[in-house]
């Protein structure tokens, strides 16, 4: 008998929990599953240890606590100029990928076309899956002048084309900026076009904007600010990311009131609350947390330089990210000399080989073909953790001459 509902069953086990085990087993350096090796701030901490000392261990209210949402609502207005009602239209969710399932299943009908993004965050298809919609997928592809032994800072690109005939007819489009897995920011004339397109289909805009504060020299433009789009529009993100936190599940959807009757209208028969406790620290981390974010982007910047470099110089051909906390890599040199086809068996072979580990985004694609020459590393770790990856990767041995 089948034991797995037939919409869920072609995505099996995540990949991320396939590496992992595969890091643990040959005890390798895990630059796959992205969290940090370190944890959040102390002041976030001690924010939700009070309220548990308090007493605020009981349901929080179902679209978030008032002073969190409040919180959101005043940060919202300080990034983009525009004043939201915290009651209305925020909602507060078990981190984004709860507020992506939410956001799918309340807004998506069965047999809607939702366009996203390729290689995309595997929830996305998943949930697309639960909602009964129909993906279109747009692209990414890598940079042409992408070589072996190279840095390029030319970033991953689409086809407008191919983005207009994925959109004719759709009921949404699900955009990720910046980007995870390849660390492109959609730049503002992007955006436009992506938002040209919202209006001339009447097309609903999913943002997931979880690495917002962590871009490197690239402005990070919000989809909902472009004109036009504030009322077909909803904005997606979390605490994890920002504050190394990703355990605490904190997200939040904004919206318009009608969309935002729609999220939670999902998110009431799902998580219906987030962790109270959990929240009360987050406001904390939104509204005293400047420091500690711009001290952290800094410490990715030089990881970023650092892993960059070192993959380089054994060969791999790399793009430079312009955010998040990833970097994709062209291994098709380094593959060759381990005798290796594709990523999938790449990244299988590199932590029992070398004691590292990595995920293979072809699995992130509708059609793997074009994700094989390419592999994702994390660099959100600690710098010794990073300096003993690099050390472990040299027995790779060297980029040939050319």
């Amino acid at each position: 008998m089948d034991t797995v509902a037939a919409r869920l069953a072609p995505f099996g086990t995540t990949i991320f929990t396939e590496m992992t085990r595969l890091a643990q087993r040959h005890r390798a350096v895990n630059l796959a599953q992205g969290f940090p090796d370190f944890d959040g701030p102390d002041f976030v901490k001690d924010a939700a240890i009070d309220a548990i000392r308090a007493g605020r261990s009981q349901y929080a209210r179902m679209i978030g606590d008032p002073a969190l949402n409040a919180a959101l609502a005043t940060r919202w207005q300080s990034l983009t100029g525009h004043a939201v009602d915290p009651d209305i239209q925020i909602t507060v969710t078990s981190g984004c990928t709860e507020a992506i399932a939410a956001t799918m299943l309340g807004v998506i009908n069965p047999g809607d076309r939702v366009v996203m993004f390729e290689p995309f965050y595997d929830s996305y298809r998943a949930t697309a899956a639960m909602a009964g919609a129909q993906p279109r997928f747009v692209t990414l592809r890598p940079p042409p002048n992408l070589r072996a032994g190279e840095v390029t800072d030319s970033p991953f690109w689409f086809d407008m084309g191919e983005l207009e005939r994925a959109m004719a007819g759709a009921r949404a489009i699900l955009v990720n900026t910046p980007h995870n897995p390849t660390g492109h920011v959609l730049s503002r004339d992007e955006l436009e076009r992506i938002a040209f397109l919202c209006a001339k289909h009447n097309v609903l805009a999913i943002t997931d904007e979880v690495y917002e504060d962590l871009t490197y020299a690239h402005e990070h433009v919000r989809l909902a600010t472009l004109p036009g789009m504030s009322e077909r529009t909803i904005t997606l993100s979390s605490l994890g990311k920002t504050f190394s936190l990703t355990g605490w599940k904190i997200g939040w959807a904004i919206t318009t009131p009608e969309l935002s009757r729609a999220v939670r209208a999902a998110h009431q028969f799902l998580t219906f609350a987030t962790a109270t406790p959990l929240q009360i620290g987050a406001i904390a981390a939104i509204e005293r947390g400047t420091p500690y974010v711009t001290s952290l982007r800094a410490q990715f910047s030089e990881a970023r330089e650092f892993l960059a470099a070192t993959l380089a110089s054994l060969g791999f051909g790399v793009v430079m990210p312009r955010g998040t906390y990833f970097i994709m890599a062209d291994h098709s040199e380094v593959s060759r000399r381990m005798g290796v086809a594709g990523d999938v068996e790449f990244c299988r072979q590199l932590p029992e080989r070398f004691g590292v580990a990595a995920i293979p985004p072809s699995v992130f694609f509708d059609n793997p073909e074009h994700g094989r020459s390419l592999v994702r590393f994390a660099f959100c770790k600690k710098r010794e953790t990073l300096e003993e990856a690099a050390r472990r990767l040299r027995a790779i041995g060297p980029a040939p001459r050319a």
